[in-house]
């Protein structure tokens, strides 16, 4: 008999793995069934992204391990609590291609202090306080009674259909409170000749009083949606469905169950199948979401926001392929997370030449981030200078948006200055030289390049460190390109409070004169060691500033600066720096030099120290440390000190 021919080998194969990738791995159900968003707004916008991010990321590590995660990152009224979880019977595989929409979908609520997302497979929700034991909320519960697409049932008795439904409900409300269940309940009603499926998932932080009571709550809540053929509650604690179908994986919630035949056979063709099995399984749950994802009109960050610079990026050599940085990244591995931004998360990347980038990801979507991503690629594409951080490339047609830049290993200033569990002394010397690339840089942002540019976020963290220790601006996000014959912008605030010049503050007044004044401050951080404010943003009357002036007028440098550096032979260059810092923040803008000037006067001590300086202003600010644009916090105006 002749051999069977490798093609019929190779169907016969396809057609039984098909089979058990039916058996394994079915629907990951990431139809969005319901989305509420938090009413109020954070006070602070960037620092709930800050907490924002690694949140999630913590909460898509458990939920990908376990299937169920919570998180907590931050501390105060900032605070971000994440709770995710797919329904009991979601496979591995599913588990994560659902939950990966949810990360996406998701920071749709953001700037609000909390949202929920319910998908048919799986659940995410964030706050600002611990929800975790929450089991019903009046204000945002809520039932679904179908679309018009899935329409009434069209059975001969819908009164039948009707008892149908509360009897599954019933069902899978009783199995979901048995112990051992997990919360979870699948099964299904007969009545007549009228059939109903239900679903029921408690989240695992309640107990089983909390589950009982948010189940019974939401089963009478739906079971009025009939003679709708499909029904949903979206409750804080639990998630209950019904429809006319079968709608789950049968192989995941039948237990031990399953046939003697199939056992047999996962038996003999696991060793030689599984592992294609699960590459074809992989391979088309892929397929189908990017089909589905088309279908729904969830494409590429371009697709969704406009193309702005695409055209020009796409035929340049900025242009990178959205998949490339993601394997260079190694798929966004925790890892190799470099820093935490206002809009996003920065990584280590290995580009397939074996060069190192950082690739800044922008995580949240939407339209305030995407003006943020064409303004930085707009603006740091046209300047180039030894003390800013060059700009390599972009990716803008994968499913978020993507920076690359030069990569240093010594990360940002601010580790260098204010980290103590990893410092790294900086000798006067090399805090000198930091000085004075930061000023050169910024002279030419405002004077020397084809575009006047404010940056509007001076700090410790936006200045790059190279393998010399020679600065680099970074984070062109907020930048301001002015015109020739443009004086001021007058614009929402944005900026990190402490840093923000006053009059900027009070009445959104920008000039090149409101990065001076951010620039003074960080001389002081980079003299002192210190930071100008303390972590919660408050101020209190006793921030860097005032304490270096009153130390200043004295001549009593040795109470300020860094004590690791501090030597009698260094005082005159320390009081002329510090000169420096405080002329950069006098209240006056008017009275502040250009960076031009800044950097002239860093050259000539004598120069310096002719000039007079008045009080600088002291800020009462009753908000949190960062704001950004179109907030608007309790800012109270600029007074001087006696």
């Amino acid at each position: 008999m002749a051999p069977p021919q490798p093609s019929l080998v190779l169907g016969l194969a396809l057609a039984i793995l098909l089979a058990l990738c039916s058996m394994a791995s079915a629907d990951p159900r990431t139809s969005v069934a319901g989305q509420t968003c938090a009413p109020g707004t954070a006070v602070s916008g960037s620092t709930l992204a800050d907490n924002f991010v690694p949140a999630m990321d913590e909460l898509n590590t458990n939920v990908s391990a376990h299937g169920f995660g919570t998180s907590a990152v931050g501390s105060g009224p900032n605070t971000v609590f994440g709770l995710g979880q797919c329904l009991r019977d979601l496979s591995t595989v599913d588990c994560k291609l659902c939950f990966a929409e949810v990360r996406s979908l998701l920071p749709k609520c953001y700037p609000r202090v909390g949202g929920r997302l319910y998908l048919d497979g799986c659940f995410g929700r964030y706050g600002n306080y611990s929800f975790f034991g929450e089991a019903l909320d009046a204000a945002s519960d809520a039932r679904v009674c179908g679309t018009a697409a899935e329409g009434n049932y069209t059975g001969a008795d819908p009164r039948a259909f009707g008892d149908a439904v509360r009897a599954a409900l019933d069902n899978v409300t009783a199995a979901a409170e048995a112990p051992g269940s997990q919360g979870f309940g699948a099964g299904s009603a007969t009545v007549g000749a009228s059939t109903a499926f239900a679903i029921a998932q408690c989240w695992e932080t309640l107990n089983g009083t909390a589950c009982a009571q948010c189940l019974r709550a939401a089963s009478a809540a739906v079971a009025p949606c009939a003679p709708a053929t499909e029904g949903r509650a979206l409750f804080a604690g639990c998630y209950l469905r019904y429809s006319t179908r079968q709608f789950w994986n049968v192989n995941a919630t039948a237990g031990s169950g399953s046939s003697g035949n199939n056992g047999i056979l996962w038996i003999l063709l696991g060793s030689f199948l599984g592992a294609l099995a699960i590459v074809l399984v992989i391979a088309f749950l892929a397929w189908k979401k990017r089909i589905l994802s088309r279908d729904k009109g969830c494409n590429s960050f371009i697709e969704m926001y406009g193309d702005g610079l695409s055209v020009r990026i796409a035929q340049s050599s900025l242009n990178f392929k959205y998949e490339e940085l993601r394997k260079a990244t190694n798929y966004f591995d925790p890892s190799n997370k470099l820093g935490q931004g206002s809009y996003g998360a920065v990584y280590k990347a290995v580009l397939m030449d074996g060069k190192e980038v950082a690739v800044k990801r922008l995580f949240l979507n939407t339209r305030q981030w995407a003006d943020q991503f064409f303004n930085e690629v707009d603006l740091i594409s046209q300047v180039r200078h030894k003390n800013l951080v060059k700009l390599l490339g972009c990716s803008m047609n994968g499913p978020e948006s993507l920076l690359v830049y030069e990569y240093y290993f010594n990360k940002s200033l601010d580790l260098f200055l204010f980290d103590t569990s990893r410092r790294r002394n900086l000798t006067w010397d090399l805090r000198v030289d930091i000085i004075q690339g930061i000023a050169e840089g910024l002279s030419y942002l405002h004077e020397e390049s084809e575009i006047r540019i404010i940056h509007r976020d001076i700090k410790a963290s936006n200045i790059l460190l190279d393998d010399k220790l020679k600065p680099k601006i970074t984070d062109f996000g907020l930048a301001r390109a002015f015109g020739e014959d443009v004086t001021h912008l007058t614009t929402g605030v944005a900026g990190t409070l402490g840093y923000m010049a006053p009059e900027y503050i009070v009445h959104g007044h920008l000039t090149e004169k409101a990065d001076v004044f951010s620039y003074g401050v960080l001389v002081l951080e980079i003299v002192t060691g210190k930071r100008c404010s303390n972590s919660n943003g408050s101020h209190g009357g006793q921030v860097l500033l005032t304490k270096v002036w009153k130390h200043y007028k004295d001549n009593r440098v040795e109470m300020i600066v860094d004590r690791s550096i501090f030597e009698d032979s260094i005082r005159d260059e320390v009081m002329h720096i510090l000169h420096i810092g405080l002329l950069c923040t006098q209240e006056n803008p008017d009275d502040r030099p250009t960076m031009g000037k800044v950097v002239e006067l860093l050259r000539n001590h004598r120069n310096a120290l002719e000039i007079v300086l008045s009080d600088p202003p002291f800020l009462n600010v009753d908000a949190v440390e960062d704001i950004k644009e179109g907030e608007h916090s309790r800012l109270m105006s600029s007074n001087s000190a006696p």
